[in-house]
């Protein structure tokens, strides 16, 4: 706000603002000095002054990657993965470049040195962070970017969709081996996320007070998408959640992300199913939902998807299933060829 000062001449009027360098003047009248300010005030507002670029030329990309890690990384519910992959990406050169010196070329070259090295999906992923980091930093920390050089540049096309499904045997090569765990907890988690299509934090957060074996629902408070959620229980599900002992506190399954991380590994390894990941097991509920007949919307209310287009990435229908479900169905009364038409003409 600008800040006026009676003075032996007039009116001084001054107009600081962070990242701007301080603006003075003097007015005969009080009037014309608030006038002044208010219009130079707009005219920061609308980014139409000289900016001070001291903050820029005195920081480096890692420096506000790294106030990126320290302010931002803590409020996020993937703060753990977040920290890993702003760790591997401050090894890359990019990050002692001064911002002032930041051009689009510079990500695109981080982009394709990426690129030889880790898949698109994760170069994606790295490219939002510094796309983010810059943002706030333009909106809340008042660094004078004029614009997002990371915006500026093409983002590699993620061809990494998976469509992973329990094959013939593997049911049963899973269950075997999760009959095996020492912990008595990993075979109902993987059992009841293929019943549900719970993502893992959601199956590892499950609460009893938020479980209505009466309704057969189970409220999700906490989702990925900050939309909580209320999901339909299976009668298997409500036989797994009957099955399980209840301890002291209100969480079914009193056992750390990590730990449960490590028991899966072994579990994948004892199956045999190492390229099964955990989230596949999504994947194969949502489809074994569709394939029961649920309709798109009834499988938004399950997975939480918003966008249709996200669910049928998710649901994977086997073709021998849909050819079942045609048996014995026509478009006409009978399978005869029609009217005028020869068979095999």
């Amino acid at each position: 706000m600008a800040t006026i000062t009676k003075r032996k001449g007039g009116w001084s009027v001054q107009v600081r603002r962070k990242g701007y360098a301080a603006r003075n003047k003097t007015f005969p009248t009080k009037a014309e000095a608030l006038a002044w300010g208010r219009e130079q005030e707009a005219l920061i507002d609308k980014r139409q002054l000289p900016i001070c670029e001291a903050q820029l030329k005195a920081t480096s990309l890692g420096q506000l990657m790294e106030q990126y890690r320290s302010m931002v990384t803590p409020t996020k519910r993937s703060a753990y993965t977040e920290r890993l992959r702003l760790g591997r990406m401050m090894n890359d050169p990019v990050m002692t470049t001064i911002l002032i010196n930041l051009r689009p070329g510079d990500f695109a070259s981080y982009r394709d040195r990426r690129l030889a090295e880790v898949k698109p999906g994760t170069v994606r992923r790295e490219l939002y962070l510094f796309a983010n980091a810059i943002d706030i930093a333009t909106k809340e920390w008042a660094y004078p970017f004029r614009s997002n050089p990371v915006r500026l540049i093409s983002l590699p096309i993620a061809n990494d969709a998976r469509d992973r499904r329990l094959e013939e045997g593997e049911v049963e090569a899973l269950r075997n081996a999760l009959t095996s765990s020492r912990n008595p907890y990993i075979a109902p988690i993987v059992e009841l996320a293929i019943e549900t299509g719970l993502r893992r934090r959601e199956v590892l957060e499950l609460t009893w007070s938020n479980v209505d074996a009466t309704r057969r629902v189970a409220f999700i408070p906490q989702t990925k998408t900050g939309q909580p959620r209320t999901i339909p229980l299976t009668d298997r599900a409500l036989f797994l959640l009957a099955d399980l002992e209840r301890g002291n506190g209100d969480q079914l399954f009193p056992i750390t992300l990590n730990a449960f991380k490590q028991a899966w590994k072994r579990v994948q390894k004892r199956s045999g199913l190492e390229d099964l990941r955990f989230h596949d097991l999504r994947h194969e509920a949502l489809s074994r939902f569709c394939e029961m007949g649920l309709s798109v919307p009834e499988l938004s209310v399950i997975s939480g998807h918003k966008d249709p287009r996200m669910l049928f990435r998710y649901a994977h229908l086997r073709a021998d299933r849909l050819a079942q479900k045609l048996a014995g169905r026509s478009w006409s009364p009978s399978p005869e060829p029609m009217q005028g038409q020869e068979a095999g003409g």
